[in-house]
């Protein structure tokens, strides 16, 4: 394997990509836990990690390929080789959908490239002549500061004479737009990491305001505790400081005059009728739904029996 790409080529890589593919391995991965796992999982030996497969689509403009998005493939790890027939209903199916779209390789899961990753390469060289291979690694390193994602290419190269295809890494750049960045931003900061409730989610949002206004506290207490002692005549007097001081304490809010409770009772009020009355309209709607389908049974019965509507 090279160490790098010459083909000059310039990679632009979407998150979505990395969350579907990451997706992809955690389900597979939870399915193929054995059923022994929860009872005594140390007296079996661990078993490997699965490996994932599935194509990536985007666009190629003259030598920047920007990959937008991918969609999951059976593979057979008996013969080493794709589902043709599911990846060409997939390939159909995207292309109604996202008709600028083409599939520019695949992508897979693993430490490393394998030998055998070269024959399901080259049997997508019939729709693509140069795919390419985006590789997610598992394996969590918390020393690591790069993003678990390698993209190869393939070149061909004289090796003892004999000419052969080999995988060589290529670099690339994380490209996103607006709706992407919304989405990771949601998800890295409202989604628990241990795939907890809303209650989880709450409580979590509930702690980080508790600590916030902890460490206001803290430091509202330090600026106290330096008044005090300026004030004694402990520590010399510094105008531009009290300046500063003076400056921060108008920020806090003032929750302790009239005027503040008048406020506060005002707009709790507000809240609370505004509350009553989307509870009246919810009642009013479904009453007016109940008497809609009483009237139509009962017009439809005394059709049948010769008397007039109730209502």
């Amino acid at each position: 394997m090279a160490s790098s790409s010459s083909s000059g080529l310039t990679f632009k890589l979407h998150p979505l990509v990395i969350v579907n593919i990451s997706d992809h391995y955690t389900r597979v991965k939870s399915q193929s836990l054995p059923p022994h796992a929860g009872a005594d999982a140390s007296s079996f030996p661990p078993a490997p990690p699965p490996r994932v497969f599935g194509c990536v689509i985007g666009v190629q403009r003259g030598r920047t390929v920007e990959i937008f998005n991918s969609f999951e493939l059976l593979y057979d790890p008996s013969t080493h080789s794709l589902d043709r027939a599911f990846l060409e209903k997939k390939q159909e199916l995207y292309k109604k959908v996202f008709p600028n779209f083409y599939i520019l390789g695949w992508y897979s899961t693993g430490s490393d490239a394998q030998e055998s990753d070269m024959v399901i390469h080259k049997a997508l060289m019939d729709i693509n002549e140069s795919p390419l291979y985006v590789l997610l690694n598992p394996s969590i390193n918390p020393a690591q500061k790069d993003l678990p994602i390698t993209i190869y290419e393939s070149e061909l190269h004289v090796i003892d004479g004999i000419p052969q295809l080999i995988f060589v890494r290529s670099s690339y750049t994380i490209e996103t737009v607006e709706a992407e960045r919304i989405s990771v931003d949601h998800v890295a900061h409202l989604k628990p990491s241990d795939g907890g409730s809303a209650a989880t989610q709450l409580a979590a949002h509930l702690t980080g305001i508790h600590s916030a206004i902890k460490m206001l506290n803290s430091r509202i207490r330090v600026l106290h505790h330096y008044l005090l002692a300026m004030q004694k005549g402990d520590i010399p007097c510094e105008n531009s400081l009290l300046r500063q001081v003076s400056s921060l304490l108008r920020r806090l809010p003032a929750i302790e005059s009239e005027k503040f409770q008048d406020d506060f009772l005002m707009e709790y009020n507000d809240t609370l009728l505004i509350t009553y009355l989307a509870m009246f309209t919810n009642c009013t709607s479904t009453m007016n739904e109940l008497v809609d389908k009483f009237n139509t049974a009962y017009d439809r019965h005394s059709r049948r029996g010769g008397r007039t509507a109730f209502i």
